[in-house]
């Protein structure tokens, strides 16, 4: 498509479409979004992994992040997992392993550990009650503060409290800032595009008086 030829949908159009290619419409729209692999445990200790592009700052006092889930007219063991023991982790996907990242996406059955079926290794650490991905270089402990369900399409928001980061120790800045682009974290657009990233530049705080500057 030339820069003088645009499409246009609108909403009966677009409801009109099949169904699978619509998901991929709709999840594309919003660009380059967040991308780890939730980690979580059933009340067996059976591991459980999945990818995840829904995941979202909520605030730093408390630390709270919150990820969407799609409804629950099927089974969602991550969501179950953290329903049941409140804790689990969030781990940054890497160039190294997207490709297992984005086949935790199947749907396995309860019994099986996607951990195993893909080949990533879950780790333990400091008494935390879900597992880690371990090469994964930023990974997130976090506990279920609060499941919020939208009326509107019937999924389900999970806010989580954080209680561990790891990360690179190169990758913060003094300002607090963590470089993920450094740590190798990747993105992603739609339902499985993968994407490294270059930074343009960051910028000052913004402020009415005074322009902007690089930093």
């Amino acid at each position: 498509m030339n820069s003088t030829e645009t499409s246009h949908l609108s909403l009966p159009e677009i409801m009109l479409l099949e169904q699978k290619f619509r998901a991929s419409l709709i999840n594309s729209l919003t660009g380059f979004k967040s991308l780890a692999l939730i980690g979580s445990i059933n009340k067996l200790g059976q591991n459980n992994l999945a990818i995840f592009n829904s995941i979202f700052h909520v605030g730093a006092h408390p630390p709270l992040i919150g990820f969407l889930n799609r409804p629950d007219s099927v089974e969602r063991h991550t969501l179950s997992n953290i329903l049941d023991n409140r804790f689990y982790t969030i781990n940054h996907v890497n160039e190294n392993n997207y490709k297992q990242a984005h086949q935790t996406s199947a749907r396995y059955p309860k019994e099986v550990s996607e951990f195993e079926a893909t080949g990533l290794v879950s780790e333990f650490k400091d008494g935390f009650e879900a597992p880690y991905v371990k090469d994964s270089n930023i990974q997130i402990g976090v506990e279920l503060r609060e499941q919020i369900n939208i009326k509107a399409n019937n999924t389900i928001l999970i806010i989580g409290e954080i209680k561990h980061i790891y990360f690179p120790a190169n990758c913060l800045f003094e300002d607090g800032f963590i470089d993920i682009e450094k740590a190798q974290s990747i993105t992603c657009s739609g339902l499985d595009s993968y994407h490294k990233t270059i930074k343009i530049s960051r910028l000052s705080y913004a402020k009415p008086d005074k322009i902007a500057i690089e930093i």
